[in-house]
């Protein structure tokens, strides 16, 4: 049986990219999106705060030309990580792998 895992986000930026390189020299951005849902039958706006994590040139470029607030749009897939923290917890975080990023904020300058 076939599977989809597909995401497609537009949101803003809630801090300024946060860009590192592997021992192996691949570059990893990590970026946190602030996407609006659509409002409820009362009106009422919330907010989903979701973890993305871009690979390659991609992540470089965005590091390069995207800081907080700026709007952006991405495609990608869900990622579920598990793991044990150092207090011998269990730990989970899920994240957007970025295929594809969009700016859409307009250019300064």
């Amino acid at each position: 049986m076939a599977s989809i895992n597909s995401v497609v986000l537009i949101g803003r930026l809630t801090r300024d990219v946060e860009l590192r390189v592997t021992p192996s020299g691949v570059s990893v951005a990590k970026i946190t999106l602030a996407v609006d849902r659509v409002p409820g039958r009362d009106g009422s706006k919330e907010t989903d705060f979701i973890d993305c994590v871009l690979f390659g040139k991609t992540a470089e470029v965005t590091s390069d030309y995207c800081g907080k607030g700026k709007l952006v749009g991405v495609q990608g897939r869900i990622q579920v990580r598990n793991w044990e923290a150092n207090d011998g917890s269990k730990r989970k975080s899920v994240e957007v792998i970025c295929d594809n990023i969009q700016f859409l904020s307009p250019r300064e300058g």
